[in-house]
Order: C-alpha cells, then structure tokens, then sequence
C-alpha cells in the first residue's frame, strides 16, 4: 500500500512534488472520464467507416462503459491488496497500448474489444488514483481542496468529451482513440517519480466468484435492457434476462456476506453518507448520459449539425464545468456536501424541464443554451461534492473500496440510465422518419431523463434534511476543534 504520509489540516504547506502526485492521478482520472463521452460524436462516422449495426455501434460506448463499472470493485480491492502505485502504473500502460489498438483496427468487432479492454484498464486506475488522494490528503480542508482539484479533471473529462470528438472527427475518428496516448504516457512517466513506494503486499485475498457475479449481474441487466424494446418487454427470453441478473445480484449479496475476503465488506455501506453518494451519483450521471445522448441526437440529426457544430453546441457546459470546479472547495465548505449536491441536481432537473419544449426552429440561444448552462452548474456543484462524501470517515485501508464503489455507481448508473432512455427512445421513435418526427419521438426519451433526475432531487433532499437535525450539534462542537465541523459537512 502506498506509504506516504497525510496533509496536515492546512492547505498552506503544500509542496512542488505533493501538486505534482495530485496533478498526475488527477491527469488520468479525466482521461478515463473523457473516453466515456469522446467518440460519442464520431459513432456516425464510425459506422459508415466499418459497416456496423445501430446496436453493434452503441457497444463501442456500452462496452467501455460496462467493462470499466463492472471492474472497479475489483480495481479498488487490487489497489488496496496490492498497492496502489503498482496497480496505477500496470492500469496507465494498458489503457495506453489499448488506446493505440482502437486507432488501428478496421473491424467492428476488434474495435469494440478495445474498447472492452480500455475499460478494464479505467477499472484499475480510478479507484487507484481516488485512493491515492484520500490517503495522501488529510481528511478535513486538505483532502476537501485536493479531492476538487481532482473532480475538475474528473467532471470536465465527462463534458469536455463530446466536444474533441466532435474536434477530432473532422480530422478523422481514429484521432478520438489516439488522442489519450501521449497523454496516458506522460501521466505514467510522471506517476513512476513522483508516487511513493508502496510497502508490502498485503496478505488478504481476492474475491473472485464476488467479481463474476457482479460483473455478470450488470453485463447482463444492461444487455436486456438495450434489447428489450426489439424482442419485447413481456417477451420469455426478455423475462428470463432479468431474471437471471437478478439471480446474480441474489449470489453476489450471499457471497460477500460469506467470504473471508469479501470484494464490498457489506458494512461499509452502513455510512449513511456514503450510501447517499452512491445511490445519488448513479440515477445523477444516468439522466446526464441519457439527456447527453438525446441532445446529440438532436443536433445532428434534427438539426443537421456536423461534427464540429454539435462539439461547439456543448462546449458552454464544459467551459462551466473547467472554470467553477476548481470555485467550489469554499462554497462546499461553507454549504456542505448535501446542500451542493441538492443544488447540482436541481440545475440539471430544471435544464431537463426547458428542454421539453424545445422544437426544431428554436434558436441555439433561446432553446438549448438555457440548458447547456444548467448543465455545467449541476456539474460543477455536484461532482466534487460525491466524491468528498463518498470518502469522508472511511479508513486508509479501505479508500479503494471506497473509491471503487462511488465510480462503480457512476458508471452502472450512467449505463443503465443510456440503456433506459435509449429503449424509450426507439419504442417512442419506431415507424418515424424525418427531422420532425424524430424530434416527436424525443419527448418519451426527454421524460424519462426528467424523472431520473426528479428522483436524484429527493435523494439529495434526504441528505439535506437529515444534515438539518445535526446543525445545531455540530455548530455546538465547533466552538471546542476546528476539525470537527469538516467532518459535518458530509453527514
């Protein structure tokens, strides 16, 4: 395990080389974010290029997705067992030989292989780098400040995406697959100086039936849900699906509560604020993902955009998201987690609401800015704040668990919410052709989003109204240690 010593609470004795470690894992932290979204724009081209089917083509982002969240307990349980400099360093080099695969093949298949193969790489370096912080950051204003520098790269990887793919795709959709290469060098040149030895290996084991089943559960759940509105909801085979995957998620639960080394110790789960940041980052990234995907669709195929259009379409968002991010540390502090994150969310429910009206003639500025806008601020409020609360109290030792669960969260939440809205999307669009009639067959698609973020609102209010009954304690406790009232902010 990594053998460096924690911040002290100030923020002031932060030296050249302890930027450097945070810059660094943070660097790679916002490569795997911006893998999720980048070739989004480049699929059509992706398609006419290798003659691929609309399903096939989705599983060059599913794929990615699915591989990276279904892994990361695992990735995080790597990193506390084995160390987590060893598992950062081998993860940074697999993604980048893998990235340099995805640019060169010309089969559909091979492409998304290494996109499957990215994924499991983004698997081991995510709850690896967030560990990395948590345990280098002194909990309280050090780990706050670091954990917001890290979500800046983090949050703007996911919405500065779509914005180089639709950049790179002019040039040429293989440039989408190369781009995180000298960049995935660089981060490992860099991690290898700077990342402290780690010490021994520990001597726990690994949860190997705990990591096919959950892996399985997911796989499989996403795989029907994507299927279903072809083969029919009510279908034998659809039934069975689900069944199955529930099965699966039955012997995860039984195996972890039974094994001598369990991939989740069920009793981390116990931490109210940890549970609420996980359960309210996956129905929050799945409307984003969802409403992402829907916008894309619509201005390039409602509208008619190119490539480089729809990137400057979303770019309002990522430019929020890249200059408030690294804003938020103070207001976090001075708001807490709960509060910010019920502001995130209500940002992006009221962008969803504006969206549904909107119809083909409406200018950029009057239909669509309003909820580009919207977007980056819940972005922005929300993102750093998940993560400070998903990792407040948790032990050195179990950071990567930690870490594991709230990006294992992020991205099933992001994969199911895609599946969803794009089962929604095809029920509601089947039969229609044309500009207008697509753009009728998004209000399903557009509701669904809605309602996904209506029900993140009330989690986060949860949160909010349960921080209300410790006020007036913590306000109390923070006359006698000025500690204390961090450890409040993430109830």
């Amino acid at each position: 395990m990594t053998s460096s010593a924690p911040l002290s609470a100030t923020t002031s004795t932060w030296n050249a080389k302890l930027w450097g470690v945070l810059l660094t894992v943070s660097l790679v932290i916002g490569l795997d974010a911006l893998d999720v979204s980048m070739v989004g724009v480049a699929l059509p081209s992706i398609q006419a290029d290798l003659g691929l089917s609309t399903s096939a083509l989705q599983w060059i982002v599913s794929g990615y997705v699915l591989s990276y969240g279904g892994l990361l307990l695992l990735g995080g349980r790597a990193a506390d067992l084995l160390g987590r400099r060893r598992v950062f360093l081998t993860a940074v080099a697999v993604f980048a030989a893998a990235s340099v695969l995805g640019g060169l093949v010309d089969d559909g298949t091979l492409l998304i292989a290494t996109r499957i193969l990215k994924g499991m790489a983004a698997a081991f370096t995510a709850p690896a780098a967030l560990s990395i912080v948590t345990t280098t950051f002194a909990e309280g204003p050090a780990r706050n400040r670091a954990l917001g520098v890290f979500s800046v790269f983090g949050a703007s990887g996911y919405s500065a995406g779509l914005v180089l793919s639709g950049l790179l795709t002019q040039v040429g959709w293989r440039w989408t697959f190369f781009l995180p290469v000298p960049v995935a060098v660089i981060a490992w040149i860099a991690a290898s100086r700077l990342l402290p030895k780690d010490g021994p290996r520990s001597s726990g084991g690994y949860d190997i039936p705990g990591a096919i089943t959950s892996v399985g559960a997911m796989l499989l759940l996403v795989y029907t849900v994507v299927e279903a509105p072809e083969a029919g909801w009510a279908a034998p085979n659809t039934l069975i699906q689900f069944a199955v995957a529930a099965a699966l998620l039955l012997a995860f639960i039984l195996i972890e509560r039974r094994s001598a080394h369990p991939l989740v110790r069920l009793g981390i789960l116990r931490s109210g604020s940890l549970a609420r940041a996980n359960l309210g980052i996956s129905v929050f990234f799945g409307g984003y993902i969802g409403f992402q995907f829907v916008v894309m669709l619509y201005f390039q195929s409602v509208l008619q955009w190119s490539a480089i259009q729809t990137a400057f379409g979303f770019l309002p968002a990522a430019l929020i998201v890249a200059f408030g991010s690294p804003q938020m540390e103070p207001l976090i502090a001075r708001l807490g987690t709960s509060r910010t994150i019920a502001g995130g969310v209500l940002a992006h429910l009221i962008g969803y609401v504006l969206f549904l009206v909107i119809d083909r003639d409406a200018p950029y500025v009057v239909g669509v800015l309003p909820s580009m806008i919207l977007l980056g601020i819940g972005f922005t409020l929300a993102f750093a704040s998940f993560n400070i609360q998903a990792t407040a109290g948790i032990p050195d030792h179990e950071q990567g668990l930690a870490g594991g669960l709230l990006n294992t969260s992020t991205q099933v939440g992001g994969a199911i919410g895609l599946a969803i809205v794009t089962a929604v999307l095809t029920a509601g669009g089947e039969g229609k052709t044309g500009p207008d009639a697509l753009l009728a067959g998004f209000t399903p698609a557009l509701l669904t989003v809605t309602v996904l973020s209506a029900i993140g609102l009330l989690i986060g209010l949860s949160g909010v109204l349960g921080r209300r009954k410790i006020d007036k304690p913590a306000d109390e406790s923070a006359q006698k240690s000025s500690d204390e009232p961090e450890l409040a902010l993430v109830d």
